[in-house]
């Protein structure tokens, strides 16, 4: 078995008492108990260190893991760790047995046929994948011999952000075992000044308090966290530890200037936070999505939020709310004031907010565009104020202009820049690349709100982020003839509590010196200043050069330079979007930052495993849920229980109808071999079809043979894309290339069009481009069965993403249908009703029945509800079932 240790930032794992203390033989047992509590799997970690250094911050962290196997064969070992989703990996390397094997960055498309033959066998070695909200993985592992050892060391960076007021480190803190020694030692060092450190853990209990180290003096700050083995454990005796959570060190930076310039072998940073401005007023339109598919939770969590926001909501400001379904509705037909009167009105509105219809996203936003841009030709709203647009919606547009670019295209027009659009993406049925693109153009940000039971702490926390304007239309200008590669120096709004980081590089190399202007507009007037700095000061501040790590202010321009082109290319099309592309590329390649557009390949020795693993960052929009359930998507599994059509079985097909809180299911009744057409989209391409296998011999007292779903053939003509399921393979045909997988794997695959994740033995979550995802439950017997065989099933969720010409015995039922149910009575089941249902204009005999839904558990499943309709969906489905024979799977 895998031995798993799982790092987070910081992996943690502790130091055992001296064996000077091992007189006698109680003792001795004693010792011999805790050196098995260390070996799992006959792994034992025996040393980890997360060795943190901070210079103005800038962060450059190394994580060192030492393993020993003390089995006698050979075993895998697995370094698992957590990184922040802002940081960059810049080194990883293994030693074994003395020798040093360390990973290379290179262009993702050199890396990608390595990665692609790793993944086909099963053997990715190494990878960066989506993990939670502020943390993506990294994995690795390896084999090594009996009493062999292995050191793995890891090397990220990133730039620390300034959030309410605060500088934060993130440590995810969840090691598998004890570890005899662990250390995590954060050196900080601001040459400003420090003014308050601390550090904290989700996991720390009053015992471990005090292990906390902490001290700062003037410009030096220090954290140290050493945990013994007892001090690890959960109880006296326990092998297990309670060191389970996050690990958080936030400081803050002495201000006797609103911004602080520092020069460095021809590169500069600009670190821009003015303190003790008043606070602008700011006119905030909300725009919600309340469509059928907010329901229940998500509308709960969003009318906690606002009647929280409303709270925060300060008496200069202006506000009001858009809520958009099928139709668009306001609060106010304009923005009014946010007196107590009209909070308190508004709190009675917010509580009455209710979902309904499917979502005209295209015109909620723009009502709040248009009542906004008509509040400042109007003078409703304060000339000295900051606007801001904040959208919520957990789904895709399906009425009205619902074609993505469109709506960009009307939105940017319509914003012209005026102020920024802020998109919050709930849940993971958003298109996020849309979201984002849109928030990007028009100088704002996406967030995905985490479908958890905080959903509305997520919420309101963006809130506080942006709540506290106290300056539009910053602007540093830096002189042109001195100054090349400059980052983004522009930005619309500044809020209290964050700060502005800007850097370049001289084009003289030997220049020591540089001027600034600065221009704002604050709450009550201009603000307008000139700042200077040269490089002796800077000089000066770094006397302390233990506290340096290399050339870091070059590194630092290099990795915000990196973080904007690759923020520029999400909105660009085109040659714009090459060239940023191109520059994005060629600095992670110098400066060995593992980005979305380079992949770190881990070369291991033949020796122990002959094979190679790719270190990948993924994006956002890829990232998946913070939850390792069968499969990752867990949305997929845990929203919306009811709201999916299925097919599964002998084979049942189960129809939601959610504005019934209820479900249709009928049955098929072919013979073996027919291939039934389940989904057909001519808009999307994108098509699913069925083969159905029988028993493996008739069961003569059976009047109708027993048949299931033993192929799956899932295609993209668009993308000349398919996806072949047996209960033995999965194989993906990419034009004339071709990938295959078995059950037994267990495989996150995200390329362009496809995602793609096997939960080993059980089932399989596929997404194809922006259609609808599938869930495709393996069902397996006993190999020596008599008569049964192993078989599929297909769940198809997030249907509305699919076109309105989809058909199919299935894709039919992806739009809204509607049946009336009257004269229940008994049937020949006591137990089972019959009732006769209007469908369709048609009136049916139908019985009340349960189906199962196997996509949490494959072997016993779960019973779902429904009208039976009998004769093979007749007078249900469109036409009769033979209609829906085809002549192969694709």
């Amino acid at each position: 078995m895998e031995n798993h240790l799982l790092l987070c930032i910081l992996l943690l794992i502790p130091a055992f008492a001296s064996s000077d203390f091992l007189v006698t033989h109680v003792r001795n047992i004693k010792k011999r108990n805790a050196d098995n509590d260390l070996v799992v799997n006959g792994i034992e970690i025996y040393s980890m260190k997360i060795d943190s250094k901070v210079t103005s911050r800038f962060a450059h962290n190394v994580i060192t893991s030492r393993a020993v196997n003390r089995g006698n064969v050979h075993k895998e070992v697995v370094f698992d760790v957590e990184l922040p989703k802002t940081a960059f990996i810049t080194n990883f390397s293994m030693t074994i047995d003395g020798v040093t094997y360390p990973g290379t960055i290179k262009e993702k498309e050199v890396a990608k046929k390595q990665y692609e033959k790793a993944v086909s066998k099963g053997q990715t070695a190494g990878l960066v994948k989506a993990s939670g909200r502020k943390t993506e993985k990294f994995t690795v592992s390896v084999n090594i011999e009996a009493a062999s050892k292995v050191t793995f060391e890891l090397t990220y960076e990133e730039l620390l952000k300034r959030q309410f007021g605060k500088y934060e480190m993130f440590i995810k803190v969840k090691p598998k075992q004890l570890v005899k020694d662990f250390e995590i030692e954060v050196n900080i060092f601001e040459p400003q000044g420090i003014t308050e450190l601390e550090a904290e853990g989700t996991f720390i209990t009053n015992d471990l308090q005090n292990i906390i180290k902490k001290t700062f003096s003037e410009k030096k700050g220090h954290i140290s966290f050493k945990p013994t083995l007892d001090q690890q454990r959960t109880c006296a005796n326990c092998s297990q530890s309670v060191l389970d959570g996050d690990f958080t060190v936030k400081y803050d930076v002495k201000r006797t200037t609103p911004d602080n310039l520092q020069i460095v072998n021809g590169y500069f940073v600009h670190f821009f936070a003015p303190t003790n401005l008043p606070n602008l007023p700011k006119n905030v339109i909300f725009v919600i999505d309340i469509s059928g598919s907010m329901s229940g939770r998500e509308i709960e969590q969003t009318r906690e939020a606002l009647l929280k926001i409303l709270d925060d909501i300060k008496e200069d400001d202006f506000f009001n709310f858009i809520l958009f379904g099928s139709e668009v509705r306001t609060w106010k037909e304009t923005l009014i004031k946010a007196t107590p009167e009209n909070l308190d009105e508004a709190r009675k509105f917010v509580r009455g907010i209710d979902t309904a219809g499917m979502t005209n996203l295209h015109g909620g936003i723009m009502r709040g565009i248009d009542m906004l841009n008509a509040a400042h030709e109007g003078n409703l709203v304060p000339k000295r104020s900051a606007s801001i647009i904040i959208m919520l919606t957990d789904g895709q547009p399906n009425v009205g202009v619902s074609n993505t670019q469109d709506i960009q295209a009307h939105v940017k027009k319509a914003i012209e820049g005026k102020y920024p659009l802020y998109n919050l993406g709930f849940g993971y049925g958003v298109d996020y690349n849309f979201l984002e693109k849109m928030a990007l153009e028009n100088k704002g940000l996406a967030r995905r709100i985490y479908p958890d039971s905080d959903a509305s702490l997520q919420l309101q926390g963006f809130y506080d982020e942006v709540s506290n304007p106290m300056l539009t239309d910053v602007e540093l200008n830096y002189p042109e003839n001195e100054i090349s590669d400059l980052t983004k120096n522009s930005f619309k709004h500044f809020y209290d509590g964050s700060e502005i980081v800007v850097a370049g590089r001289f084009i003289d190399n030997n220049q020591n010196s540089l001027t600034v202007d600065v221009r704002g507009e604050g709450a009550n007037d201009a603000l307008s200043y000139t700042t200077q700095q040269d490089a002796e000061q800077t000089a000066k501040a770094f006397q302390e050069q233990q506290y340096i790590f290399g050339e870091y202010i070059e590194r630092l321009w290099a990795y915000l330079t990196i973080e904007q082109l690759l923020e520029e290319r999400i909105a660009a099309t085109g040659e714009k979007k090459e060239n940023l592309t191109a520059e994005a590329l060629d600095l992670s390649l110098k400066y060995k930052f593992v980005t979305p557009l380079t992949s770190m390949v881990v070369t291991k020795p033949e020796t122990y495993d002959n094979q190679d693993g790719i270190a990948d960052k993924p994006t956002e929009a890829q990232a998946a849920p913070p939850v390792a359930l069968a499969p990752q998507l867990s949305y997929l599994y845990n929203s919306h229980p009811t709201w999916y059509t299925s097919v599964d079985g002998d084979p049942h097909f189960i129809i939601s109808v959610p504005q019934k809180k209820d479900a249709i299911c009928f049955n098929i009744n072919e013979n073996p071999g027919a291939v039934l057409n389940l989904i057909n989209d001519p808009v999307t391409g994108i098509t699913v079809n069925g083969e159905l296998i029988g028993d493996k011999r008739v069961n003569s007292d059976a009047k109708i043979q027993n048949t299931y779903f033993g192929k799956l053939g899932i295609a993209n003509k668009h993308l000349d894309l398919r996806l072949t399921v047996t209960p033995e393979k999965i194989t993906i045909q990419n034009g004339n290339e071709k990938t295959g997988f078995t059950w037994l794997d267990s495989v996150t695959l995200q390329q362009e069009g496809l995602t793609l994740i096997i939960n080993r033995e059980k089932s399989l979550v596929l997404k194809m481009g922006s259609g609808a995802s599938f869930v495709i439950v393996l069902h397996q017997v006993w190999k020596k069965h008599p008569l049964h065989q192993d078989f599929l099933g297909l769940y198809a969720l997030e249907s509305e993403k699919l076109s309105e010409q989809t058909h199919g015995l299935l894709g039919q039922f992806f739009h809204p249908i509607d049946f009336t149910i009257l004269e229940i009575h008994p049937g020949s089941d006591p137990k089972k009703p019959d009732a006769t249902m209007i469908v369709k204009n048609n009136e049916l005999t139908v019985t009340r029945g349960w189906q199962k839904d196997y996509r949490r558990d494959p072997k016993h499943g779960v019973d779902v509800p429904c009208w039976f309709v009998h004769n093979n969906g007749a007078g249900l489905i469109d036409g009769v079932h033979t209609d829906y024979i085809v002549s192969s799977l694709f």
